[in-house]
């Protein structure tokens, strides 16, 4: 299992965005990030397609546009929050390369979420106080997916070393 397709998994707000683009340097790919590639593809915002077209459909959408990467060699994709946890997204990851959990702590994720909330459609209405219950909720509802992963790095893990150590294993 070569570290030729990484692929960030974790809560929104984890970091995933900002380590792909510094990973894919360090491995000299291209590094991509799946909401953004949903909004270029589906020609709308994901808080547009959550309210106009609903969670199921943004889904199924995040899963075929997940799969366009069968084709790529070489790569590091940070999905969004929910990608793991749906139509066997974890399992078809697992078999093209290796999986990253960003595994922040709530505390961390509800400092870094306040700021811009309004531009994820799931939080943008919610308080500190609600967004800290929302965090933990998910996290409970997620775990199952999210520790399948290949690597779960844990907030002081979450390093350039650490990171760089696990491309070093797979190359």
């Amino acid at each position: 299992m070569a570290a030729e397709k990484i692929f960030l998994v974790g809560m929104m707000g984890s970091g995933k965005s900002y380590w792909t683009k510094k990973m894919a340097k360090w491995i000299k790919s291209a590094g991509y990030d799946l909401d953004d590639l949903i909004e270029m593809n589906e020609e709308k915002t994901i808080s547009e397609i959550f309210s106009e077209d609903g969670e199921e459909q943004f889904r199924k959408t995040e899963a075929k546009i997940l799969r366009w990467f069968k084709e790529k060699k070489k790569y590091v994709l940070a999905t969004g929050g929910g990608t793991p946890c749906f139509l066997d997204n974890m399992s078809w990851m697992k078999k093209e390369g290796i999986v990253i959990w960003l595994d922040e702590s709530v505390e961390i994720l509800v400092k870094r979420l306040l700021e811009g909330k309004e531009h994820r459609p799931l939080i943008a209405d919610l308080n500190e106080k609600d967004l800290t219950k929302f965090i933990q909720d998910k996290l409970v509802e997620r775990h199952s997916f999210y520790s399948q992963a290949n690597y779960r790095l844990s907030t002081d893990k979450i390093t350039d070393v650490k990171l760089k150590q696990i491309i070093q294993q797979h190359v």
